[in-house]
């Protein structure tokens, strides 16, 4: 399930927490968190899953719901990551792609 249907008071804490207030199956509210910079990387100043530690690379770190054209939101990271020629480029990624609520609990998805 998309995590962010079935959260509130979704944050970003230190530029890599992910927090949320989930569902569980029977209806429960429970607290969960995930550490981004174990999932999600750096590649020449965009963002790679599967990869780690982004934030070591990263300015301007921002987490925000943001509409689509279909009204729906989506939970999206952003930040100016570094390339290999030292720059700061301006990245996103939209984390529903492999984060998902599994009964209560943020979870990486492969």
């Amino acid at each position: 399930m998309s995590f962010h249907l079935s959260a509130v008071d979704i944050d970003l804490e230190d530029g890599h927490i992910l927090k949320a207030t989930l569902t569980m199956g029977d209806g429960e509210e429970v607290k969960s968190e995930l550490d981004l910079n174990k999932y999600i990387g750096n590649n020449n100043g965009s963002f790679e899953w599967e990869g780690e530690n982004f934030k070591d690379r990263a300015e301007d770190i921002e987490f925000s719901c943001e509409p689509r054209d279909d009204g729906e939101e989506i939970p999206v990271l952003r930040a100016n990551l570094g390339n290999l020629d030292g720059e700061k480029v301006s990245a996103d990624i939209n984390l529903v792609e492999r984060i998902t609520n599994e009964d209560g609990h943020l979870k990486f998805v492969e």
